[in-house]
């Protein structure tokens, strides 16, 4: 396994083509605006490293008995999909923000069981190369980009019928040594904190929209890759030299337009070519692996602003009042009921043709359609405990300027016990969480990361049963079966 030092070096290697604010960043490792987002991804190594969290954060390939990262495991039983959200929890308390390297977990579980089907029915090799690939990443130890969303354009049109056929991923060109691909993925967590990109088809796919059935992995820097890097809210406060504004001034998550502009892939690193009709079933369990993981990550962030809001009330005096004790029960009962869904989701999950574990997926639905609102409430419980104070401090220059920081002093203080700098850095803390850079993350991505809200409840529908439950209420109620 590489150690934390060793995954900044091996970033350091990379060639990537980024551009930020209209800008091509020469080193992005250390790019002020970047280096949060490294930090969280980084952390994934050092806890690996750490002899207290072993049982979470590795484990042992099912391919070369050897100790590996979490991160790069398919899981092999419900106690594994159980660790898996543990340790997302975990990395969420650790970082306050994304860590990354979820989507490339859920991007390798998925594609796994999907490719041996594939091999099984249609007699192609598939499964054959993806496990040599899996091999490398569990070997090299590498962060990978799962990069399933597409701009897709004109949402009422099919990917064939866009008038741009760039709007989404597909094939240009097939050639006796590979393909050739152009198009984009939008919403790219972590893209420039990894080593390789796990592409995927975004949707169900027709016959007709076969080109774009397509699944590749290709290096983060390959000839043809550009990366034009997302903005967030308050994101140019990291180039401010400060450590309280920012509110997390080490941890934070990014997100990247990732553009092909005719890359090459060897046939080696195809997993899916045309293969239209099991696009559905590659989109619908890496969705549900990815609504399990909100469980976890989504948890673990809320736990730090379940804390902050805390602090914030302590801080403020009002920590014995009824109403901010009842609003403190209400964020941990909603933040509990979320994990327990990705809990439970694990626990009830059944192996596939593979061997690997799927969830269950009617709960993982269950369980993103809740992170789509659970978030919300406790962001919004968190601003009220915290107080209008959260948006209205003068900056931490203020603080510390030789004539007017005294006057901010003064006059910002809470209790007399806690320096006024202390309620000031917690209280951006919230604002980080529900109004800055890793608002992205813990409130929007909660609404859309995974699928938005719709895209649950159709799932919901399909798994719900509801003839089974028909005929429990006739047998109960008497009535006889048609």
């Amino acid at each position: 396994m590489k150690t934390a030092a060793q995954y900044e070096e091996s970033l350091r290697r990379l060639n990537l083509k980024v551009y930020l604010q209209g800008e091509l960043v020469e080193n992005p490792v250390d790019h002020p605006i970047i280096r949060p987002s490294m930090n969280s991804v980084k952390a994934t190594y050092a806890l690996a490293e750490d002899p207290q969290y072993e049982d979470l954060m590795t484990a042992i390939s099912h391919l070369t008995g050897k100790k590996i990262n979490r991160f790069c495991h398919l899981h092999q039983n419900t106690e594994d999909l159980v660790k898996k959200v543990k340790m997302q929890r975990l990395l969420g308390q650790k970082t306050g923000a994304c860590f990354q390297r979820c989507v490339g977990m859920d991007a390798i579980n998925a594609v796994d069981s999907v490719t041996f089907e594939m091999d099984l029915k249609l007699g192609t090799n598939y499964h054959e190369r993806f496990v040599k690939f899996l091999t490398r990443i569990q070997e090299e130890d590498w962060t990978v980009d799962g990069a399933m969303t597409d701009p897709k354009g004109d949402r009422s049109l099919a990917p064939s019928q866009q008038e741009d056929p760039d709007l989404y991923v597909h094939v240009v060109e097939k050639r006796e040594d590979g393909i050739v691909v152009s198009g984009a993925k939008a919403h790219q967590t972590g893209a420039l904190n990894s080593h390789w990109i796990l592409v995927m088809p975004t949707m169900a796919m027709r016959k007709s929209d076969a080109d774009y059935a397509v699944s590749f992995t290709a290096p983060a820097d390959a000839e043809g890759i550009i990366y034009i890097y997302g903005r967030q809210s308050c994101d140019t406060r990291k180039l401010e030299g400060g450590n309280i504004d920012v509110g997390n001034k080490q941890f934070g998550g990014h997100e990247a337009l990732m553009v092909f502009d005719k890359v090459f892939i060897p046939w080696e690193n195809v997993f899916m070519c045309g293969e239209y009709e099991f696009s559905s079933s590659l989109v619908e369990r890496f969705a549900g692996y990815h609504r399990q993981s909100y469980g976890g990550c989504k948890v673990g962030v809320g736990d730090v602003l379940i804390g902050a809001a805390a602090l914030a009330a302590d801080y403020n005096g009002a920590s014995k009042a009824s109403h901010i004790k009842d609003k403190l029960i209400e964020m941990v009962h909603l933040n509990e009921t979320l994990y327990a869904c990705g809990i439970a989701c694990s626990a009830e999950g059944h192996k596939t043709a593979s061997g690997t574990y799927l969830i269950d997926l009617l709960l993982a639905n269950v369980c993103k359609q809740n992170v789509t609102r659970f978030p919300y409430e406790i962001a919004r419980l968190a601003e009220d405990i915290a107080g209008g104070l959260m948006v209205t401090m003068p900056s931490e220059k203020d603080l510390h300027h030789p004539e007017i920081g005294k006057v901010v002093k003064k006059y910002f203080k809470g209790i007399a016990s806690v320096p006024t700098e202390h309620r000031m850095r917690i209280l951006r803390l919230v604002e980080n969480l529900t109004l800055g850079t890793a608002a992205v993350g813990y409130r929007t991505e909660s609404m859309h990361g995974a699928g938005s809200p719709q895209a649950q409840r159709i799932m919901i529908s399909r798994q719900a049963n509801l003839e089974h439950k028909k005929e429990l209420a006739r047998t109960i109620a008497g009535i006889p079966t048609k």
